[in-house]
């Protein structure tokens, strides 16, 4: 005699989370059907998918996401990983701004975020034996360094990775970048347009390549201003070292770099800072120094962050769409790990590599 256990609500009573099984038999289905519909295949009719459909929702059940990464080989995890102090983290709005972009991009799946601090020698030998215990999908490197070896050391793992900010022009990992050169070329352009001839910069630390290329477009800028007031009105402006000061991309930074510069050219007239926190530091000196802003010395950044709107004199600055690089780093972090799923080798993370570059505007407000 075969015994049915009584039903509630459509639910058999077997006193543990239905199965896989039951929902084939339910669905008058083989197992490997039911799989292929919750993950979603279109190698299944339309009139089983219903079928199949019916059966979960009466039954109530619920995919054992654990277990299909396990058999996947799959974590189901990514990690976002920052090379640099805490303290720098938390400090500057570019990372919540990242990461509030990456928690866009995953909303809608079941892959969990870590993150993780890697400055220091110890903390990436502790970052290099998680990640190579297989631990996670594919990272996340935000605001690496061109000597930073941790990149090298996840290509030689064969873990799909995106970084934030290429290492070189020549950078082999799939990255997204805002249009670092363009943004600086036309904030100091913006200061030209506004008869200043005296501009000095506060770079970030040079090490970092989008720095570097803020320092180029700030050079371009000049040169091609030079080239174009001789032409017209003989008044050359030109690229000179002396308003060139390097600084870290901290407040702290920027103060420093902004006490050089006017120590050594008391004369200058404008000032463009390659972040808005930098930007702040060297503000709070001009005002020790009784310069006014924007009358005696213009002032601009770059990222276009909560700093700048809510600044005394609001701060111009160049908005790079950090979220949106987020988004962008993620999705194609999570096509190299499908990549990756697909041809079971990793050789194929080569295919899906590629290099987005974003663009930049610049807002004006009333500190230049």
């Amino acid at each position: 005699m075969t015994i049915r256990q009584p039903r509630v609500g459509g639910r058999a009573r077997s006193g543990g989370r239905p199965t896989l099984e039951e929902v084939a038999a339910r669905a008058g289905v083989g197992r490997g059907t039911v799989s292929r519909v919750i993950n979603g295949s279109p190698r299944v009719s339309e009139r089983t998918r219903a079928a199949v459909e019916a059966a979960v929702a009466e039954l109530g059940y619920v995919p054992n996401t654990a277990a299909r990464a396990l058999a996947a080989n799959r974590t189901d995890a990514i990690a976002l990983v920052v090379p640099e102090p805490e303290g720098r983290f938390f400090a500057e709005p570019y990372f919540s701004d990242i990461i509030h972009g990456v928690g866009v991009a995953l909303a809608d799946t079941e892959v969990q975020l870590l993150l993780t601090f890697a400055s220091k020698d110890r903390e990436r030998q502790r970052l290099a034996q998680y990640l190579a215990a297989q631990r996670v999908d594919g990272v996340l490197l935000v605001s690496v360094h061109a000597d930073d070896p941790l990149p090298d050391l996840i290509e030689q793992l064969h873990i799909p990775a995106v970084v934030s900010g290429r290492r070189s022009a020549s950078e082999p990992l799939a990255s997204v970048d805002s249009d670092n050169f363009a943004g600086a070329k036309a904030a100091v352009e913006h200061l030209l347009s506004r008869g200043r001839t005296r501009i000095a910069t506060i770079t970030g630390r040079l090490d970092v390549y989008g720095a570097q290329r803020r320092l180029d477009g700030y050079r371009a800028a000049l040169s091609s201003a030079d080239e174009d007031a001789a032409a017209d009105v003989g008044v050359r402006v030109g690229v000179d070292e002396t308003l060139i000061e390097p600084a870290d991309f901290t407040e702290e930074g920027g103060r420093r770099a902004m006490s050089e510069l006017l120590a050594r050219r008391p004369d200058l007239d404008a000032v463009f800072a390659a972040s808005d926190v930098m930007a702040s530091g060297a503000r709070q000196i001009l005002r020790e120094q009784g310069r006014r802003i924007p009358e005696d010395v213009a002032l601009v950044g770059f990222d276009d962050s909560a700093i700048a709107r809510h600044m005394d004199p609001p701060l111009t600055s160049v908005r790079q769409p950090i979220e949106e690089m987020g988004r962008e780093m993620t999705r194609l972090l999570l096509a190299e790990i499908a990549a990756a799923d697909a041809q079971h080798s990793p050789s194929s993370l080569r295919m899906a590599r590629e290099q987005v570059v974003l663009p930049t505007e610049l807002v004006v407000r009333a500190s230049s």
